[in-house]
């Protein structure tokens, strides 16, 4: 090992004993790298001259037509969540199905599911899970440990289901380096890998994990009766006609919109970027009409006019402008409200804050990422995989445990940034690797440990929503199992990997 490599390692222990420590993870990577950069530079082990390719580098991320779908989708999240939408969905669905033994916890998987493809964050879910249905949960005599663990499993939902955040962040790294792999093969006219793959990929694994989840609640049910008793039917709950009628005003709406956003992606009509920018208009529809409900004939008539829009769009300037005019007249309408109603502001400022958030963790990836490699850590890592016993397979095992490991530590996106960069130029050069295949086992297993016990960071939101009676051996004892179901989803994602491929490959090869 070179000194320069010598560098590199203790600029990895650096991070990780700084991140321990409590430090900003932005301020340490960026802090660190710098500092080791300038260690380098007197050793006579790197060339400051490296650091300015950095404006370039932050330049490109800035101007990263991919990344500018994150704060769209997080616009999206809030919105919803403002418009207290989930609030009817969980409510409904607990009437469908609460009168059945286990039927609640069913009812929280599946609008989890639907608030995790709509909001696409696990914290917002988290905590909209936890403040609604977690006592509801408690008060009609669920187990303390099943309730718990079901809400927590739940909002890990949106770590994986697309369109996620993660997965965003996760498919743009993806991309970059399996060019760079390529190229380092000598293949200078390689397939691309995009957003729109790794969405792609994720969906059948995704709704793998909720049927897992959904046998284990209804098991739990039929074995252990107490653990999930069922809900006395409501006197005053609408049934019939009037329960139907009641379940498609709160279901049509989002299940409209995320069929909208992840249709126009996966079909091709639409990059990513372009499908959250149709998202983020449907929330602020959605919104307003729940704002004013008396008046929602400005909004409806708008989402007729986009929704005839595409059909008609052959037919000239003569068929399309006067769509054009009614659907900008309903989105003038919808804006105003949610602007009288505060919530614009509210949720313009939630999404400036989370999306800033990202975006200097990433520029600091981005240097630390660069004076690692300027002090040679990438061959260091290369060489490192490249001779673990096992090949292709045992290389991989270690990069998921070590991602796993440091998700008690790390955020995903600090992982997506930091550790993606290096390690997967590396497998991706290896025989056999699917670049998507990859994505997705990362995804799935920094969801794992995104819930493991006893850091996983959605244990810690859920215990500040979580009421009194909730401790937090409930919390680690509930999760354990639908761990273990998470653990059990990897191994048959490793062994079967087509579930993430065969989508794709339908789709878009």
């Amino acid at each position: 090992m070179t000194g320069a490599e010598v560098l590199a390692v203790l600029m990895v222990a650096a991070v990780c004993g700084l991140l321990m420590a409590g430090y900003p993870v932005a301020l340490t990577l960026g802090g660190v790298s710098l500092a080791f950069a300038v260690i380098g530079h007197l050793a006579g082990t790197m060339s400051m001259a490296l650091i300015g390719a950095l404006p370039q580098r932050i330049f490109g991320v800035m101007t990263n037509e991919v990344l500018l779908a994150i704060p769209l989708f997080v616009f999206m999240g809030v919105m919803l969540e403002r418009s207290r939408i989930a609030e009817d969905l969980l409510e409904t669905m607990g009437r469908l199905f609460g009168t059945v033994r286990g039927g609640l916890g069913v009812s929280v998987v599946i609008v989890g599911t639907l608030l995790a493809a709509a909001k696409g964050v696990v914290g917002a879910t988290t905590v909209t899970l936890g403040l609604i249905m977690l006592p509801t949960m408690l008060r009609h005599g669920y187990d303390h440990r099943l309730a718990a663990g079901t809400v927590a499993a739940t909002a890990t939902l949106a770590q994986v289901f697309p369109p996620a955040i993660v997965l965003v962040l996760l498919g743009d790294q993806l991309s970059h380096s399996y060019q760079a792999a390529q190229l380092a093969e000598g293949n200078f006219a390689s397939d691309s890998v995009s957003v729109a793959d790794l969405f792609a990929g994720a969906v059948i694994p995704g709704f793998a994990l909720v049927a897992l989840y959904l046998v284990y609640i209804v098991a739990t049910a039929t074995l252990r009766p107490a653990r999930a008793p069922a809900i006395p039917p409501d006197p005053d709950a609408p049934r019939g006609i009037a329960m139907a009628r009641r379940l498609g005003e709160v279901l049509v709406a989002p299940v409209a919109l995320i069929l909208a956003v992840l249709g126009s992606i996966l079909g091709g009509l639409a990059t990513p970027t372009e499908a959250a920018a149709v998202g983020a208009f449907g929330a602020i529809l959605l919104a307003a009409r729940r704002i004013d409900p008396r008046q929602t004939w400005p909004i409806d008539t708008a989402i007729v006019a986009l929704l005839a829009i595409p059909p008609l769009r052959h037919g000239g300037p003569a068929a399309v402008l006067p769509l054009i005019a009614v659907a900008v007249f309903g989105a003038g309408v919808a804006l105003l409200r949610v602007h009288r109603d505060g919530t614009l502001t509210q949720v313009t400022a939630k999404t400036a804050q989370f999306t800033s958030m990202i975006f200097l963790i990433l520029i600091g990836a981005t240097m630390f990422s660069l004076v690692f490699r300027g002090l040679g850590g990438d061959d260091l890592v290369h060489r490192g995989l490249s001779n673990l016993p096992g090949g292709t397979a045992g290389a991989i095992l270690v990069v998921m445990l070590a991602m796993f490991l440091l998700g008690f530590i790390m955020d995903a996106f600090e992982i997506i940034f930091v550790v993606v960069p290096i390690v997967a130029p590396v497998l991706l050069r290896m025989p056999g690797v699917d670049p998507v295949w990859l994505g997705v086992l990362m995804a799935v297993n920094l969801q794992t440990s995104y819930m493991t016990p006893p850091f996983g960071p959605t244990l810690f939101f859920l215990r500040g929503v979580a009421p009194s009676e909730i401790t937090t051996r409930h919390l680690y004892a509930g999760v354990v199992p639908f761990v273990a179901i998470q653990l059990v989803a990897l191994v048959i994602l490793w062994f079967v990997p087509g579930l993430a491929t065969a989508l794709p490959h339908a789709l878009y090869r």
